[in-house]
């Protein structure tokens, strides 16, 4: 699922993000992409063993050991680690499985879909916000979202 109607109905529904595999390194991708959503409204909740908090959020060791309820699942691991964070991801009633730019495992995104959640694959949850809430296109990037209208913000 990645038409721009679905990505930008995901990212406007849903607004706690799980983010599996998040660093606590400045420079890394996952920083990053949680850094600018949390700017954004977002409430990010690391999972990763490795550390007791990122970005000033308590750090989970799993999916499942989080208290409340996710909405996205946000993966930043390896395509061969998915499957059972997509099988986590349905135990815990998550919304959507998203796999970041570079990570595609079909039978995660096919586990996903069976069990009713929505699947991106392939995809930076960071870009697509910037993409289609409105950002990249100032910097000069073709964002390939046309229209006369600015983009409407999401409320906070």
């Amino acid at each position: 699922m990645s038409d721009i109607v679905t990505l930008r109905r995901i990212l406007h529904e849903n607004r706690t993000i799980a983010v599996v595999g998040l660093s606590a390194d400045w420079f890394r991708p996952s920083y990053f992409a949680a850094k600018y959503m949390q700017e954004h409204g977002y409430r990010i909740v690391p999972v990763n063993p490795r550390y007791p908090e990122i970005l000033g959020e308590t750090c989970y060791p799993s999916l499942s050991a989080i208290p409340f309820k996710v909405d996205i699942v946000d993966v930043f691991r390896k395509t061969a680690d998915v499957l059972p964070i997509a099988e986590e991801a349905v135990a815990i009633g998550a919304k959507c499985l998203w796999q970041q730019i570079g990570v595609i495992n079909e039978e995660a995104q096919a586990l996903a879909l069976r069990n009713g959640l929505d699947s991106v694959v392939d995809r930076c949850v960071k870009i697509e916000h910037a993409r289609l809430f409105g950002g990249l296109n100032w910097a000069g990037v073709n964002t390939r979202v046309i229209s006369a209208k600015r983009p409407r913000q999401l409320s906070y």
